[in-house]
């Protein structure tokens, strides 16, 4: 996965940010893609790939935190959903 493309994906408000907030795109089907911090909590992994198997979405753990906040310019960020398909099929890349 490339941070760059991850960086113009946020630039381009196609993603968002945190646990809830991703649940919440999941339930409207919003989303193609969650990116998952290889270093969050297992309770935290658990309910994003429970959910992401309910609602039939990719989940990707290949960056950790620090990797995701830079390529964002965020902080501790442990949850991303990618709400755009071309930038969703760009990472899976």
């Amino acid at each position: 996965m490339n941070q760059n493309n991850l960086g113009l994906a946020y630039a381009a408000k196609k993603v968002v940010l945190g646990t809830d907030q991703v649940i919440h795109a999941l339930r409207q089907g919003k989303l193609y893609l969650i990116i998952l911090a290889t270093d969050a909590s297992l309770n935290t992994k658990k309910k994003i790939n429970d959910k992401a198997n309910t609602y039939h979405t990719k989940v990707l753990e290949r960056l950790n935190s620090e990797e995701l906040s830079k390529a964002i310019g965020g902080f501790n960020v442990k949850v991303i959903g990618i709400t755009d398909k071309g930038f969703s099929e760009l990472l899976v890349k």
